[in-house]
């Protein structure tokens, strides 16, 4: 897949994953108020950043189950959104100040109107190993982000992913 990164922005398990994520039945449902919004709000507050978002990677889009500080965007296309790198990694994924990334200096949302500066994501694992999005905090400003910050990030992931699997979605 042609993607801005130059590199391959699915796991290795791409297959394994993408079933997993499927079995949630989670891709055809919109986004609504709830549970999500809610830990996507919270996010927002927590870290002082004016977007939150609850990302789902599908193979050829990103879909957005929950926002906070950005209108309902329904998908952007895998190949743009830097959620595909987040769940590469079980960790998180951290840019500072993404137009210093050589990595993303062709991405539209760093290099466009967009203006993406900063971004911090902590993949959705479920319980057997899969990443199958994030939840991840944006800013058009540059900013630093420590390791219990990360952290933090890690910890509400995991809420996530924990509704997930309880199909609270």
């Amino acid at each position: 897949m042609e993607n801005t990164f130059g590199i391959p922005i699915l796991p290795n398990n791409e297959e394994e994953s993408l079933a997993k994520l499927r079995s949630l039945y989670l891709l055809n449902a919109y986004q609504e108020e709830g549970e999500f919004n809610h830990i996507a709000a919270k996010a927002s507050n927590m870290f002082n950043v004016p977007i939150a978002l609850v990302n789902l990677v599908d193979s050829a889009y990103v879909l957005t189950k929950a926002s906070a500080g950005l209108e309902a965007v329904a998908s952007v296309l895998s190949g743009t959104s830097l959620c595909s790198l987040a769940i590469l990694k079980d960790g998180t994924t951290v840019f500072e100040n993404a137009v210093e990334e050589p990595c993303l200096l062709a991405n539209p949302m760093v290099t466009g109107e967009f203006g993406l500066r900063f971004y911090e994501a902590a993949p959705l694992n479920t319980s057997d190993g899969y990443n199958i999005g994030a939840l991840c905090i944006l800013d058009k400003e540059p900013r630093v982000f420590s390791q219990t910050d990360q952290r933090i990030l890690q910890n509400l992931a995991s809420v996530v992913m924990e509704n997930i699997e309880k199909g609270v979605a």
